[in-house]
């Protein structure tokens, strides 16, 4: 047990530690002033999103960039409430717009969002496809950043950052702090050039990149996953230019999950993919991780019992508290956020608990998503 504890704690210790050096690699990325020459297709599957689609439709239209250089397709994945309505009304109120449209996902598969994502790239007019959610906030330069870094880099794939527009309530700040430890472990990953992860609704790359590694073929079957598949045929390809845009002028932002209930189907789904990731990484952290939660739970109930001695508990319990929360602060002060970290002791309790709970569940339970139920 000695031996393999040890082992646990150095494997999780050494990633961790890797990731915070990482996440410092990367410099953030200040908008650079030039002429903006990129065009933008923006794709944005939706299914149910009438109440939050008017506050995205109004962020679109603050956009700071030339209108001519980008176009907005609004995938309608068989919404049955008032999402198209809405668009529709919005779009008659806006004088001087660019090119808006909705097209309807008639394909029925496994995985509608991808399906959604390539009849999105299938009728885009440009040459770089931008993913981001209907549940999202965009920010005014997001496209400008984008541009810039174009410009200024050999680039197929920029992954960039998201966070919660999250309240004061426990589940809320517990979302936060979750969320921003994989946005921590995401950026780190990146800096150290093992990239594994990434955000589909913060997500750019080339129109003809995702035709050369055939976009979502071999993982159609997956419900979803289109972000982090993708991600990983792009770094097969071409490992040095997938990139992380690092600039606190990129940040989308998004709503964390209304309840605990949402909040579990929600990450056993994005657990549920990870038995087909093909980057041997990012099955190594996902096994540093879960081994190092399982250890602490079962040296607590060891402890309980009095099979352990506590210290063995508490000395493990700080390793992984100390090393975590120096990514967890970083991250919060990149996306500007210190105020989570009052509830980082109570979180670091439930958080073994509640990763352990979800990547069992992934194996053995079905989960639904937008009204559909995916079945093991």
């Amino acid at each position: 047990m000695i031996i393999v504890s040890t082992i646990i704690i150095a494997l999780y210790s050494f990633l961790i530690i890797a990731f915070i050096v990482g996440f410092d690699r990367i410099q953030n990325s200040n908008l650079i002033s030039t002429i903006p020459k990129t065009k933008f297709s923006i794709v944005i599957p939706f299914r149910d999103e009438a109440e939050n689609l008017k506050t995205l439709l109004e962020s679109l239209s603050l956009l700071n960039y030339p209108v001519e250089l980008f176009e907005v397709l609004l995938i309608d994945d068989d919404s049955k409430d008032e999402s198209v309505k809405i668009i529709k009304r919005f779009l008659q109120g806006i004088e001087v717009r660019n090119d808006i449209r909705i097209i309807k996902n008639e394909r029925i598969s496994k995985s509608p969002k991808k399906d959604a994502v390539e009849i999105a790239i299938k009728n885009a007019h440009f040459d770089w496809i931008i993913t981001t959610d209907a549940d999202c906030i965009i920010p005014q330069n997001w496209l400008q950043n984008f541009d810039a870094y174009i410009q200024a880099h050999q680039v197929k794939l920029i992954a960039a950052p998201v966070t919660f527009n999250s309240s004061n309530s426990l589940l809320d700040q517990f979302q936060l702090l979750d969320f921003l430890s994989l946005q921590g472990s995401t950026i780190g990953s990146f800096g150290v050039g093992k990239p594994f992860m990434c955000n589909g609704a913060n997500l750019c790359y080339e129109k003809q990149t995702f035709m050369d590694v055939n976009g979502f073929d071999g993982n159609e079957h997956i419900a979803s996953g289109d972000d982090i598949f993708l991600l990983e045929k792009i770094v097969l390809q071409n490992p040095k230019e997938v990139h992380f845009l690092k600039s606190d002028q990129s940040i989308i932002t998004t709503n964390p999950e209304s309840t605990f209930k949402e909040l579990i189907s929600q990450r056993v789904r994005w657990a549920a993919k990870s038995a087909s990731y093909s980057n041997s990484f990012s099955k190594l952290v996902s096994i540093a991780v879960f081994s190092m939660n399982a250890l602490l739970i079962l040296l607590f109930l060891g402890s309980l019992i009095g099979y352990y001695s506590w210290w063995i508990f508490i000395i493990i319990f700080l390793i992984k508290f100390c090393i975590d929360f120096i990514l967890l602060f970083k991250t919060a002060s990149f996306f500007k956020k210190q105020s989570v970290l009052k509830h980082y002791v109570w979180s670091s309790f439930v958080y073994p608990i509640y990763t352990i709970f979800i990547a069992l569940t992934s194996f053995t339970t079905s989960y639904s998503w937008k009204g559909r139920v995916y079945k093991k």
